[in-house]
């Protein structure tokens, strides 16, 4: 299917080309990268490329864009870094980088750049010195407590692409601290709920860490399951905390000429930008030059199982813009890898191809108006009133319509479910985003549900449960994820 190509829109001051950071004296983590394929979901970016598995504090792991259930007329947006946090991790636990931007996009025009960027930027004020190791002196009781002894502030601000603007929302938002445990820190809901920051316009923002809301088995890396489906039941990441950014804010802020009702389809990513040298001498560091992109995510676990090895660092550094001028992506998307490992494992014919429906859902939105292959107008921007077709660009995002009402009672399979408010228009925490990958990815998006493999990784919700107002991520474990008591 064709798309026009769109109008060219200014381009501003980050510099986004490579993906590498370099090490002056010590490293060199080298290179300049260029464009690379991105294809249809199958597992979360939990140190999903050589380059990114060496820089976890810079790591997206997930992406979330849901209508708030608790309060319909706001959008909230959640976004993970840091994969595998074991929570016994001190004395340092897991800061947030200070030496990157922290940034959500949205693309409320289709035409595949950001229209706003939502960013954090992080500080740390560490009152340690050479007195003592210890992350927390005493316990715990406020995040004004004297006794945290390590802690870290934010600047979040929004960038508006259409005139360079950028606009200060807050200045010093005190983050939630890793969770050292129930001696240091015995009410760490209180905790949590002291960093939730008041936005302007009637949002809200929160930082800090969390549990892993991701759920999967991962032995998919193990052909397919053991090649027999034996090695499923089993959460890889149950136990495991990461660093979490939420934002929520009114759907008139995120949508093009402010109108939800016009305009309801906005698209999501988020992406890490590190300077692009760092100094290393004995017992120091220091991060200096232009900003470069060294992580994207979109949709869940593109770049993790669909990239091949050797392009896995360059899709990290690829925009949303650049990916229909590159082949590799629209071949991994119209001609994905997976369904044919199905097929000679386990003997289930793989769907025909080209596969236009994974072209509709990953990299255009779900609408008639790019091909006819699920017969259903839901999540594409084309579909919003104000949209310039000629402008226009398919390219990876986590699309959602911001109109779809609040599931009464969510499917975990979302779309595929029936349950449209579900992925793959935007994510849900508690969507099956795996089960619904592999279900898209073997055609059941056009024919229903494929069900010889209906009963997926058997890994069917969080180990713990999700909070039914924001932030919604539950709090962070504090247990060895090796304890026998889990």
């Amino acid at each position: 299917m064709a798309i026009p190509h769109p109008a060219r829109r200014r381009h501003f001051s980050r510099r986004r080309a490579a993906v590498s950071v370099i090490a002056v004296t010590a490293t060199v983590l080298a290179g300049t990268v260029a464009g690379l394929a991105s294809g249809p979901a199958l597992a979360s970016s939990h140190r999903e490329a050589p380059l990114i598995s060496e820089d976890p504090p810079a790591d997206n792991t997930d992406v979330y864009a849901f209508v708030s259930p608790d309060k319909p007329d706001t959008v909230t947006l959640i976004a993970n870094w840091y994969p595998f946090e074991e929570p016994n991790g001190g004395p340092n636990f897991y800061p947030w980088a200070t030496d990157a931007h922290h940034d959500i996009n949205i693309d409320n025009d289709g035409d595949a750049k950001a229209d706003l960027t939502y960013r954090w930027d992080f500080r740390t004020e560490d009152r340690r010195g050479n007195d003592t190791f210890l992350y927390n002196d005493d316990p715990v009781t406020s995040l004004d407590d004297e006794d945290l002894l390590f802690r870290q502030t934010y600047t979040l601000s929004v960038i508006h692409r259409d005139t360079g603007r950028t606009t200060n929302l807050v200045t010093n938002g005190k983050v939630a601290p890793s969770n050292v445990g129930a001696a240091s820190m015995p009410n760490y809901g209180t905790l949590r709920n002291q960093a939730i920051t008041a936005v302007p316009g009637g949002g809200q923002t929160f930082a800090g860490q969390a549990d892993d809301p991701f759920f999967l088995d991962l032995r998919i890396f193990d052909l397919l399951y053991g090649k027999d489906l034996s090695e499923v039941g089993t959460d890889t990441v149950a136990g495991f905390n990461v660093n979490t950014l939420a934002l929520q804010v009114p759907k008139s802020a995120l949508t093009l000429a402010n109108s939800p009702t016009r305009n309801p389809v906005i698209g999501v990513w988020s992406d890490t930008e590190r300077t692009s040298i760092t100094l290393r001498t004995p017992g120091a560091q220091r991060s200096f030059g232009p900003d470069v992109q060294v992580s994207r995510l979109g949709n869940p676990l593109v770049n993790e199982v669909v990239v091949p090895a050797g392009l896995k660092d360059r899709f990290n550094s690829l925009l949303p813009e650049q990916d229909r001028a590159v082949p590799a992506l629209v071949n991994k998307v119209l001609n994905p890898e997976v369904p044919d490992l199905v097929q000679r494992i386990y003997g289930i014919p793989a769907p025909a191809k080209p596969r236009n429906d994974l072209f509709e859902i990953f990299l255009t939105g779900i609408t008639k108006k790019s091909g006819d292959q699920i017969n259903l107008d839901l999540n594409s921007q084309l579909n919003n009133a104000d949209v310039d077709p000629a402008r226009f660009a398919p390219s990876e995002q986590l699309r959602l319509n911001t109109s779809i009402p609040v599931t009464a009672q969510p499917n975990r399979l979302g779309v595929l479910g029936g349950d449209l408010q579900g992925f793959p228009n935007g994510r849900r925490l508690a969507d099956d985003a795996l089960d619904i990958s592999v279900q898209a990815l073997e055609g059941a998006a056009v024919t229903g549900i494929v069900k010889a493999l209906a009963a997926g990784d058997r890994v069917d919700r969080n180990d713990v449960q999700f909070g039914a107002k924001f932030p919604y991520v539950a709090l962070p474990n504090t247990k060895a994820v090796n304890s026998s008591s889990r």
